[in-house]
């Protein structure tokens, strides 16, 4: 028992500090891609905090499978290193007894895996779409920033603004730059409002300005002179929110037989699932030669990580193409490497008792 708590409490620790470090990565490489896309004016930049807490909560059940693997990795690797292992084949027990303790440590987590991949990444992603939407329907009045050139939402129209009230209620100075039935407008004006007509259509209500117009390639223009100009603002309301499976809750999945739904649901039974046939993998893959290289069996390891979770994306396509049946998709990679496992162990106990009868 207190071997089994030493072990547990080294494991913990290691799958923390694998865990921060994956977190960090993964936390600063969707920063950055929110960072890029805000500053493209795809992304709001108040929007983008509560768009990396919905992308966390979407990596945190693969973050937390491969931080337990490298976790056991570590910790088995380091009792090779410092010949706790020879001690323990020794004394008469066999590389399977360290299943136990190894499970018991990865149980937990498999649990919260599931519950990540069930029920919290989905409505993370399903927020995230409806965040995102929300703020693409805004209007371009509150959409646009002082001193920056701005893409509205129709992709054919350019706007500038020298300055927007704390409220959004009115812009100043404004400058827009549309395409209309082949001809190029260009708009400016003192000041401008954004309006709700009677049906809920909006509007860009421009203020004491003008208008020019051509038409490329051709010598004529228009020059308008107005008190009010209304531009009428082009939103994806009228489309709603465009759901996917990946967005869709679980049960809603169970119930349609679909190959979509049925990939997407393939997937997330598959996560917590190699999470358990991982923590079983990396007891025989955690064997270290001292007097060899001590990289070599994490580079095996994380080798076999990579062909995993390729065999599980290629599985998930062959289900939502129709190729294979859900229940061979589901099934057919996780057997395939619990195949391995009475190999591994058996070459590895051969080793090592091979090495105790020289001794």
């Amino acid at each position: 028992m207190i071997f089994h708590r030493a072990v547990r409490r080294e494991l913990t620790h290691a799958a923390a500090g694998v865990f921060v470090a994956l977190f960090a990565i993964m936390a600063t490489t969707q920063l950055i891609r929110l960072l890029t896309e805000a500053a493209a004016g795809k992304v709001a930049p108040e929007a983008v905090a509560a768009l990396l807490g919905f992308a966390a909560l979407n990596y945190l059940p693969i973050l937390l499978s491969l931080s337990m693997f490298i976790a056991i990795l570590l910790t088995l690797s380091r009792s090779y290193r410092d010949s706790e292992m020879v001690v323990w084949f020794s004394s008469g027990l066999s590389l399977t007894a360290w299943v136990r303790p190894v499970m018991t440590f990865a149980l937990p987590l498999v649990l919260a895996i599931a519950l990540l991949s069930f029920l919290l990444s989905p409505w993370a992603l399903s927020q995230s779409s409806e965040f995102r939407e929300k703020l693409s329907t805004r209007n371009d009045a509150a959409q646009v920033s002082p001193g920056a050139f701005q893409e509205a939402s129709s992709t054919e129209r350019v706007v500038f603004v020298e300055a927007v009230a704390d409220d959004a209620s009115y812009v100043k100075n404004v400058f827009v730059s549309s395409v209309q039935n082949g001809r190029l407008g260009v708009t400016m004006a003192a000041t401008g409002h954004p309006e709700t007509a009677d049906n809920g259509d909006r509007f860009l209500v421009l203020d004491k300005g003008r208008r020019y117009e051509v038409e490329p390639g051709l010598p004529d223009f228009r020059i308008l002179e107005f008190a009010r100009y209304a531009v009428r603002i082009e939103t994806k309301e009228a489309q709603g929110i465009q759901r996917t499976p990946r967005d869709l809750p679980t049960s809603e999945l169970w119930r349609e037989n679909l190959p979509d739904y049925q990939a997407e649901l393939l997937w997330r039974i598959g996560i917590p699932l190699s999470a358990v046939v991982l923590a079983l993998l990396a007891i025989p893959l955690s064997f270290v030669n001292p007097r060899a290289g001590r990289s070599a069996n994490m580079l095996l390891a994380l080798f076999i990580y990579m062909i995993y979770s390729n065999l599980l994306s290629v599985s998930q396509a062959w289900v939502a193409q129709g190729k294979v049946s859900f229940a061979v998709g589901t099934l057919l990679v996780h057997v395939l490497m619990l195949a391995l496992l009475p190999i591994l162990f058996y070459r590895r106990i051969a080793v090592s008792s091979f090495l105790a009868w020289r001794r």
